[in-house]
């Protein structure tokens, strides 16, 4: 896969998801499903939204999971998530957490004016150096750092200008394309 460029396989940026950090949530929302309208056909549709400052540099993301985070506000309390996720505490400790720190008592009541009141630069993540790829790596470069870092896509740049993503779906894909041919 050394010949296939990361370029080959990324979404535009003018084809991805994006809003200021001025933003809402419901604003973030909003323009992930006008992306998702014009996903190619074949294609996954977007699954995050990506972060702009006032001179349109990609500064943070927001994924499935972020969302679902932010509406319970609680979790500010608990810490970072995706931290505590990885030891594997029991359903009946994660039960108790939703107990003693009071959480999900009514996450879905007045969720309109949450969404409208949650402004996208308090809940994104900031991205990491090992969340840009060049659009000249080969697939194989790409897929070790999603691998490694356990991203579900890459922001693909040439030279310092942000100019797409590679998500782990169309990296996926390609991959099961690829089997499906072998003979075995």
């Amino acid at each position: 896969m050394q010949s296939i460029k990361v370029r080959e396989l990324m979404v535009p940026i003018n084809e991805y998801a994006t809003v200021s950090e001025d933003a809402s949530l419901n604003e973030a929302v909003l323009a992930l499903e006008k992306a998702q309208k014009h996903v190619e056909t074949g294609r996954e549709k977007h699954r995050a939204i990506l972060v702009l400052d006032s001179k349109r540099h990609v500064v943070g993301k927001i994924d499935q999971w972020t969302v679902l985070w932010a509406i319970e506000p609680r979790y500010k309390h608990i810490g970072d998530i995706r931290e505590t996720s990885r030891y594997g505490f029991s359903p009946e400790y994660l039960r108790s957490m939703v107990k003693n720190v009071g959480l999900w008592q009514k996450p879905l009541d007045n969720l309109c004016r949450k969404a409208a009141e949650i402004n996208v630069r308090e809940i994104m993540q900031v991205l990491t150096d090992g969340e840009f790829v060049q659009e000249e790596a080969s697939l194989d470069q790409a897929l070790h750092q999603m691998v490694m870092g356990r991203h579900a896509s890459l922001l693909v740049k040439k030279g310092d200008s942000v100019t797409g993503i590679l998500r782990q779906s169309d990296v996926f894909k390609e991959i099961c394309d690829r089997m499906k041919v072998c003979e075995i």
